[in-house]
């Protein structure tokens, strides 16, 4: 059985046209629902998370390094580093770790 690649590309289409265009034409008035409004603030912050998660874990050699980086990088940046001083700071946590793994 042979795939039909532009059935797949047609679907594909529909399904993410649909999920951008029907949001602005069903709905026009602003949202009002705190909870609704809450939730769609952090949608973009939680998906950004879940894509880039997996990969700090699986870029390196041995998880733990990643996951020592991770550990360095969330405490890095919640005492208040930049974004260089975070990444600088994972990138050596990560180099040492694969050195001595």
């Amino acid at each position: 059985m042979r795939p039909n690649v532009v059935a797949y590309l047609a679907v594909m289409s529909a399904v993410t046209l649909g999920t951008r265009i029907l949001p602005l034409t069903l709905i026009r008035k602003p949202i009002e629902n705190r909870f609704l409004r809450s939730f769609l603030y952090y949608v973009p912050y939680v998906t950004l998370a879940v894509m880039t998660f997996p990969a700090i874990l699986q870029a390196t050699d041995t998880p733990v390094a990643g996951a020592a980086a991770l550990v360095v990088g969330v405490a890095a940046a919640w005492l208040g580093a930049s974004l260089p001083q975070v990444a600088a700071g994972c990138c050596v946590v990560t180099f040492v770790l694969e050195l001595l793994v």
